[in-house]
């Protein structure tokens, strides 16, 4: 009887491990159907993005102090926290005091000023348990110059003809003023393989949901859809470029690239330098350029926030305009650290420079565009949503009307893009009806005949 049941028990553990093995090598790669059946393929498909700056959204700019925002943000609307880098960064060439996010010593390594691996992880699952997703930035261009790789393998960089390590050059081939960080060799395939193992390690040690890509533009296309299909074999991650280069997103590699161009002609409009019908002759160019994703919409980040000013300082009383416009028009919305507190000041790069949050003026505002964008089938992102109609009125040059609809849901959304106030008609057929308005939720009509008040920037955000 003993000696039955060793047997049985042998065969029992051989046929397991058998099996075991049997799946590690025959089990096909999964299909995005598969793995859309385990965990949603689509969860982007209605959702916002919000820039993470840990170094500066605390005074003590840690990991831990930042969690304790997690339910603020989550009542706000606030779906996917990208994270700007957490990795450590180089020591040699540094710039300011504490360096850049962007200069990293380790791609697998955690920023020891912010905490550890474990507190990051626990933030993750926080975030998860609220229906968050998180997003990591990640820098494939360049490492910084000490990154282990320019020990352990210094083929992977781009050198000079007497075998210093270049720093990036742009396009056109002209070399940047980045010189706190070095040039990677795309012409390497082995570096090409390390680069996606140690973002994969990301995936599968921390359970991120995608990559924000630096300067994607900059790294080589073919690199990118290698990228997108060796995830997407782990779980479904979304993909957003810092890039404007159609095939980022034509090439299947990106679900989203930076709204970089809508981005620069409303700080134009702005500025009065061009008129509402700028606005057309942007979209009848994405059109051309783009044939699936969508872009990413903002008023600021950390780049622009830094570099070229507050929102208050490029686009003045306009900013209420131009964010209803980026939140409703196309696109998925960004709000960076500090913006739904009204952020009037250019947070340092190199330094210790902490957002004041003792008024949260803006949270209300960009809580009521969130939850309109979640529930309005009409505003989701690119497929998803609806696409927008342009409403004539006796005033294009300074009012912008559009409506959105799909699945029975519809929005109008109307714009005075003026620092004058506008009496305005709305011409056509289709949009007419009762409508909420969502700020301050009360009933407006319109009509052909219905003559509406706009205060200089003014903007109805209407739906049915």
């Amino acid at each position: 009887m003993k000696f039955s049941f060793s047997i049985l028990l042998c065969f029992f553990v051989l046929y397991s491990c058998d099996l075991q093995n049997g799946a590690k090598e025959d089990k096909p790669a999964p299909t995005e159907d598969k793995i859309g059946q385990n965990d949603s393929a689509d969860w982007w498909k209605n959702a916002n993005i919000y820039e993470v700056n840990v170094r500066q959204y605390t005074p003590e700019g840690t990991f831990s102090a930042f969690r304790q925002h997690l339910p603020r943000l989550k009542e706000m609307g606030v779906d996917i926290l990208w994270f700007m880098p957490v990795h450590p960064i180089s020591e040699t060439k540094k710039k300011g005091t504490l360096g850049s996010y962007y200069a990293i010593s380790d791609y697998r390594g955690i920023n020891p000023n912010f905490g550890t691996l474990v507190e990051f992880k626990d933030i993750i699952d926080e975030a998860h348990g609220m229906g968050m997703k998180v997003v990591m930035d990640w820098v494939a261009n360049h490492t910084g110059c000490d990154h282990i790789w320019t020990k352990e393998h210094p083929d992977f960089y781009n050198r000079d003809a007497e075998g210093n390590i270049l720093v990036p050059a742009d396009n056109e081939g002209k070399l940047t003023d980045w010189t706190d960080v070095a040039d990677l060799n795309y012409d390497n395939p082995e570096m090409r393989k390390t680069m996606i193992e140690d973002m994969k390690f990301w995936v599968r040690e921390s359970n991120i949901d995608g990559f924000r890509c630096d300067v994607a533009f900059f790294t080589p296309d073919d690199f990118w859809p290698v990228v997108r299909e060796e995830l997407d074999a782990i779980k479904p991650v979304f993909m957003l470029a810092e890039s404007e280069n159609p095939p980022h997103r034509n090439m299947n590699a990106f679900h989203a690239t930076y709204g970089w161009s809508f981005f620069h002609m409303l700080n134009d409009i702005a500025k009065g330098k061009k008129d509402a019908n700028a606005i057309m002759e942007w979209h009848e160019k994405d059109k051309t350029d783009f044939n699936q994703g969508f872009q990413m919409s903002f008023i600021t980040n950390h780049d622009e926030n830094s570099w070229n000013g507050t929102i208050e300082e490029r686009m003045g009383d306009a900013g209420d305009a131009m964010a209803v416009l980026a939140f409703t028009l196309t696109g998925m919305p960004l709000i960076y650290s500090g913006q739904e507190a009204g952020l009037d000041h250019r947070l340092q790069f190199f330094e210790k420079d902490s957002i004041d949050w003792s008024d949260m003026k803006k949270a209300d505002f960009y809580a009521t565009l969130l939850d309109l964008k979640h529930k309005n089938q009409a505003l989701w992102n690119g497929e998803y949503g609806g696409d927008f109609k342009r409403l004539k009125t006796d005033k294009d040059a300074e009012v912008f009307a559009y409506m959105r609809e799909k699945n029975g849901d519809k929005v109008v959304v109307i714009i005075n893009l003026s620092a004058d106030r506008q009496t305005v008609k709305i011409e056509g057929e289709g949009y007419e009806g009762d409508y909420n308005n969502v700020f301050g939720n009360m009933s407006v009509m319109l009509n052909s005949d219905k003559a509406l008040q706009l205060g200089a920037w003014d903007y109805l955000v209407l739906e049915q």
